[in-house]
């Protein structure tokens, strides 16, 4: 196999920073290379030099002859007076409108990354940045390619286009290089992993599960001062084996020292305990929305209409749709930021709630990172956890010798970082999370997880990382544009097979973790097995909420309007517990074979 794009001894410097020391990689035909490393470490440079875009300070970049090459990175910029049809259509050389309108590769780019939505003649100045993005990678998409080059193409596209993107990549069999936090892409994606690190670039045999399990066992035989990093990297093991024991590509004897690595590590979380500690500092009322409707464009679009949604103590919901379905909106609404059309919000009197937002809130720029997190408080309690508010910090990336830079010199990644970090730090007991994925690396979302496992409070979040999602949430709800919330008790798969339907379209193969020589039937079984355990945990929470009901009914004898009350109540878990029960049938059926 020829390599496309070699370096040889290549060196890259920012001031006296070495971001690449003395590199030596190449990229093959059909490889597709998946990028990971802390922000700032190196990745993105790493892609420029690789691509051309930056000479190296040292050594050799060569590439093929001829290569057709495709680059879209985070600072691609089109020419803002360009509409859609001038950057996308028109390089491909089509005289006529029905040319490029039969030809079935272009109509599928343009339509699984939104772009007949936004229109041929919008003009790219009018544009979100994330929908500059999306047109930028339709751009390169489009062209017949022997390589892509493409950082970070996941933070712009909800679950959906993520999929799409994924299977897309799949199918076309291009040599792909690609930074991503995205765990569920690389683990499809990917058949081999770079990590950038110390100046380095490690690279590993297969993606996202892989690239983890040898960092565990190599920190396994780390000294004493690696033992944080070691028992994150083991949890996240331990999570991944347990949650799709087929994920790994490893041979058997690998799989067998995995699962002797993690044979102590505990479930992530105690949900019993985390959700009795949620009712005592909750009360039963957290935050309600009663016959809301919610419109935007000064009323102009209904996105939900009468909604009742009741989120409870110890709640852990993932809120899923296509971009434009009202997420945002939603989370607005339960926040008490967004006045509805009609209806009404209940909060509960001990909650204390905190929003995160897409939107970087202004600080004084002249505050130190440390300062910024103390502003909130010295020390937090996050479930059994006690932290400084350095130590907080520590856990989003920031050093103790970042600590003390000034907040105005902050990317917006760090100031995304700092964000969280300063909600963290304020103890709240309700957590809105919009995006919270977003310009985290996988370290710091690996942290973030850590916190959420042991976090006793009621979380809302959205997010396209189907990963976040299926480890911090115990239930997924999706708004399908029919001015409902509709509860899918089988996750993000669920969602995605709804909205094939919904759409009238097959996806194009079904985007499964990259296993050399696996069949089909294991693919399913993996799908299977995910939502067993989901059902398992929802039918646990369905139990506990009907010996809970069966207790309220027994206290309420005398009480003819609360015992109607509480019937109707245990009626609906009760079907819904049926529900549930057929479908864990049905996946335990699957994983049997």
């Amino acid at each position: 196999m020829a390599n496309l794009v070699n370096l040889e001894n290549v060196s890259k410097s920012f001031g006296v920073r070495p971001l690449l020391d003395e590199v030596s990689l190449g990229v093959g035909e059909g490889d597709r290379i998946g990028v990971v490393g802390l922000n700032g470490g190196g990745k993105t440079t790493l892609l420029e030099v690789l691509a051309g875009l930056a000479p190296p300070d040292e050594g050799r970049v060569s590439q093929t002859r001829g290569l057709r090459m495709a680059v879209v990175t985070q600072r691609t910029e089109l020419p803002p007076d360009s509409t859609v049809r001038h950057a996308v259509i028109d390089p491909l050389g089509f005289d006529a409108e029905h040319e490029w309108a039969a030809d079935a590769r272009v109509r599928s780019i343009l339509d699984g990354l939104g772009i007949t939505a936004l229109g041929l003649d919008s003009t790219v100045g009018t544009m979100s940045g994330g929908e500059r993005r999306r047109v930028a990678l339709a751009a390169a998409l489009v062209r017949e390619l022997d390589l892509v080059v493409l950082d970070e193409p996941t933070n712009h596209l909800d679950v959906e286009g993520v999929r799409w993107l994924a299977e897309h990549l799949l199918a076309r069999r291009t040599a792909l290089v690609v930074v991503t936090h995205d765990r569920w892409f690389l683990d499809t994606v990917c058949s081999r992993t770079w990590e950038v690190v110390g100046g380095r670039v490690e690279q590993y045999e297969g993606g996202y599960a892989d690239w983890i399990f040898a960092r565990a066992e190599r920190a396994r035989l780390a000294d004493a001062v690696e033992e944080k990093r070691r028992n994150l990297a083991r949890k996240e093991l331990a999570w991944l084996r347990r949650g799709a024991p087929a994920r790994t590509s490893k041979p058997r004897y690998r799989i067998d020292a995995a699962e002797a690595l993690i044979s102590d590590v505990p479930e992530p979380r105690d949900s019993v305990e985390l959700l009795a500690f949620a009712k005592r500092r909750l009360g039963r009322t957290v935050v309600e929305l009663e016959d809301v409707t919610l419109a935007v464009g000064d009323g102009a679009r209904t996105l939900v209409r009468d909604l009742t949604w009741r989120i409870g103590p110890g709640d852990r919901v993932g809120i899923v749709g296509v971009n434009g379905s009202g997420k945002t909106t939603v989370l607005r609404a339960l926040a008490g930021e967004l006045e509805p059309v009609s209806g009404k919000r209940v909060q509960g009197q001990t909650v204390k709630l905190a929003h995160l937002s897409q939107e970087l809130h202004d600080l004084d720029g002249s505050m130190r990172v440390l300062e910024a997190v103390e502003e909130i408080a010295r020390r937090v309690v996050l479930g059994k956890q006690e932290l400084s508010a350095s130590q907080l910090a520590e856990r989003f990336g920031f050093t103790s010798q970042k600590q003390w830079t000034p907040v105005g010199d902050l990317s917006g990644g760090e100031r995304r970082r700092l964000q969280l970090c300063r909600l963290l730090m304020a103890e709240p007991n309700v957590l809105l999370l919009d995006e919270p994925t977003n310009d985290l690396d996988i370290d710091t979302l690996q942290q973030l997880e850590d916190l959420l496992d042991s976090w006793p409070g009621t979380l809302v979040v959205i997010s396209h990382d189907r990963y976040l999602v299926e480890r911090v949430c115990d239930r997924v709800v999706a708004l399908f544009g029919d001015g409902g919330l509709t509860d899918l008790v089988g996750g993000i798969e669920e969602y995605l097979r709804r909205r094939d339907a919904q759409t009238g379209s097959a996806p194009a193969g079904k985007a499964t973790p990259v296993k050399e020589g696996a069949p089909s039937s294991a693919a399913d079984q993996r799908a299977a097995r995910k939502d067993l355990a989901r059902l398992e945990r929802r039918l646990e929470v369905l139990q506990k909420k009907e010996a809970e009901l069966h207790s309220a009914l027994a206290a309420a004898a005398t009480d003819s309007g609360r015992l109607l009350k509480l019937d109707a109540e245990l009626r609906a878990v009760l079907t819904e517990a049926e529900a549930v029960e057929a479908q864990w049938l049905a996946a335990a059926e699957a994983v049997e074979g």
